[in-house]
C-alpha cells in the first residue's frame, strides 16, 4: 500500500495524545519527591523509590513494542496499547494524591509508570507507521511540540490552583493544589489519548494472511523474548552510533535535572544555609526557570523540520546540543536571576531536538516489521544512564567534590554541559541513512538489510540524595 503524505492537522491529531502522556510524566517529576517525603520517606530512600520509572521503561517498552508489532484488530496495531495504557495511567494518576501510606504511593507509581510506557512506546512506532519517510522528521517534531506544552502545563498547574485560592492538605499532608492537579491531569491524559485514537486510523498489513501466519508462528513468551534478544544482537550500526549520543545526552540532562535548582540557590542567590529564606527563594526561582526550557521547546519545535531540510538532521541535532551545553556551562558566569532564565533557552533548543531528531534519524532505517521492538530496545540508552545516575551520582559526587562542598551542585551542572558537548561531537559519527539525497524507495529497500529504532519521552528523574542531604544541614 502506497502511503500518502498527511496534512498538518492529520499529524496534529496523531500526535495530540503525547500532550496527555507528558502530563503524566510532568506531574511526577515536579511533585512525587515531595509526596514521598510527606508520606514519611527518608531522603536516602527517595532515589530508590524513583527507580520505578527507568526500571519499568527498561522492562515494559521492548515487550510492548514486540507485542504491538504482532497486533492487528478493530483498533489497529498501536491504538489498543495507547488506549489501555491511558485508562490504567489515568486511574493511577487520579488516586495517587489520595495515598495514605508510602507503600500505596510507591505501588501506584509503579502502575502509573508501567501504564505510561504501554501508551508511549507505540506512539513512537505510530509515526513511522503512518508517515512517508520525508515527513517523519516533521512527525517526531510535532510530538516534541506537544511534549513541551504538556510539561509546561503540568509544571504550572499546582501554582495555578494556588493562585485560584486552593489551600489546605489531605489527611496525609499532600497539598490540595497537588491533589487536584493530579486528578485534572488524569482527565487530560485520557482525553488527549482518546482524541488520537478516535481521529486517526492505521494501515492494515498488506498481506493479512501472511501477517496472521507469521503471528501464529511467532506466538508465545519464548518467541517474544527471543525476538527481543535477536533485535539486540542484530542492532545496526546507526542505532549503536546514536545510542552513544543518547547516553551522553541523557547523562547531561540528569546532571541538570538533579542539581540545577540547588545550584541556583547557592550560586545565583548566594544562599549558604539550606534552611534560610534566601535558599527557599532560590529553590523556587530554579523551579520557575525550568519552565523556560519547556516553553522554548514547543516554540522552537515547529521550526526544526525546515532547519533540517535546509541543512541536515545531524547538523540540527549537533547544533541544538551545543546550545544546551552553552546554556548549562553559562550558569558558572551568571549571578543575576533574570539572566539565568536565558540559560534555559539554550536547554530548551536542545530539548526540542532531543525529543525528535534521534527518532527521525532512526526511523528511516527501521524495518517495518520490527518497528515497535527496536523502539523499545533503543529506550535502553535512556533508562540505563538514568538507573546509573540514580544509584551512583550521590556517592560519586560526595567522593569527588566533597560532601560539604557548597559548589558541588554547580560543578555537576557544568559537568552536564560537558556531557552535552560530548554528545554533539558524537553526532558527527552517526550514519543518517535517511538523510541522504536518495529516492524514498531506495531507503525502504534498505530497511530489509539494516534495522533501526526510536526512543521515548521525558521520564521523571530521581533524586541523587545529595540535594536532600544539603537541605538537612
Amino acid at each position: 500500500m502506497e502511503r500518502q503524505r498527511l496534512s498538518f492537522w492529520q499529524m496534529f491529531n496523531m500526535s495530540f495524545g503525547f500532550l496527555g502522556i507528558q502530563f503524566g510524566w510532568g506531574l511526577q517529576l515536579a511533585n512525587m519527591s515531595a509526596v514521598y517525603e510527606r508520606l514519611g520517606a527518608r531522603p536516602d530512600e527517595v532515589p530508590l523509590l524513583w527507580l520505578a520509572a527507568p526500571v519499568t521503561g527498561l522492562l515494559v517498552q521492548p515487550i510492548v513494542g514486540a507485542l504491538s508489532d504482532r497486533t492487528w484488530g478493530a483498533l489497529g496495531r498501536r491504538r489498543p496499547y495507547f488506549l489501555t495504557g491511558a485508562i490504567l495511567a489515568s486511574v493511577a494518576l487520579f488516586f495517587m494524591p489520595t495515598s495514605s501510606a508510602l507503600w500505596m504511593a510507591a505501588s501506584l507509581l509503579w502502575v502509573l509508570d508501567a501504564s505510561i510506557n504501554i501508551s508511549m512506546e507505540p506512539f513512537r512506532a505510530f509515526v513511522a507507521d503512518k508517515l512517508v519517510v520525508s515527513q517523519r522528521t516533521a512527525g517526531f517534531v510535532m510530538q516534541s511540540f506537544f511534549i513541551g506544552i504538556g510539561a509546561s502545563m503540568a509544571n504550572a498547574l499546582p501554582l495555578v490552583f494556588s493562585w485560584m485560592g486552593v489551600q489546605g492538605s489531605t489527611d496525609s499532608g499532600i497539598p490540595l493544589s497537588v491533589k487536584y492537579s493530579f486528578q485534572v491531569g488524569a482527565v487530560i491524559f485520557f482525553l488527549a489519548v482518546l482524541w488520537t485514537v478516535m481521529t486517526t486510523s492505521e494501515f492494515p498489513p498488506e498481506d493479512m494472511a501472511a501477517f496472521e501466519r507469521a503471528r501464529r508462528e511467532r506466538g508465545g513468551l519464548g518467541n517474544l523474548l527471543s525476538e527481543i534478544g535477536a533485535s539486540i544482537r542484530e542492532m545496526p550500526a546507526t542505532m549503536r552510533q546514536l545510542a552513544v549520543v543518547q547516553v551522553f545526552t541523557w547523562l547531561g540532562l540528569f546532571c541538570m535535572w538533579l542539581f540545577f535548582v540547588p545550584a541556583t540557590a547557592r550560586h545565583v542567590f548566594g544562599a549558604t544555609d539550606p534552611q534560610s529564606e534566601l535558599y527557599t527563594q532560590g529553590i523556587e526561582w530554579g523551579g520557575f526557570a525550568f519552565a523556560f526550557y519547556s516553553i522554548t521547546c514547543f516554540i522552537i519545535a515547529l521550526a526544526l523540520p525546515k532547519l533540517a531540510a535546509a541543512t541536515s538532521r545531524k547538523t540540527v541535532h549537533a547544533g541544538a546540543l551545543v546550545c544546551g551545553a552553552v546554556g548549562l556551562l553559562s550558569v558558572y558566569l551568571i549571578h543575576d536571576k533574570y539572566v539565568l532564565l536565558l540559560s534555559m533557552v539554550g536547554v530548551g533548543i536542545a530539548w526540542a531536538s532531543i525529543l525528535s531528531m534521534p527518532y527521525a534519524i532512526l526511523s528511516t532505517a527501521l524495518p517495518p516489521n520490527r518497528m515497535g521492538v527496536y523502539m523499545g530496545v533503543f529506550n535502553f540508552s535512556i533508562v540505563i544512564p538514568e538507573i546509573i545516575a540514580a544509584v551512583t551520582f550521590g556517592p560519586l559526587i560526595r567522593l569527588v567534590f566533597g560532601e560539604a562542598n557548597p559548589n558541588a551542585s554547580l560543578y555537576v551542572v557544568m559537568l552536564g554541559g560537558v556531557s552535552l558537548l560530548t554528545a554533539a561531537v558524537c553526532v558527527g559519527f552517526v550514519n543518517d541513512v535517511g538523510g541522504r539525497d536518495v529516492p524514498e524507495g531506495a531507503v525502504i529497500a534498505g530497511d530489509a538489510k539494516e534495522a533501526l529504532s526510536v526512543q521515548q519521552s521525558a521520564q521523571p528523574v530521581p533524586s541523587s540524595g545529595l540535594v536532600d542531604e544539603q537541605k538537612k544541614r
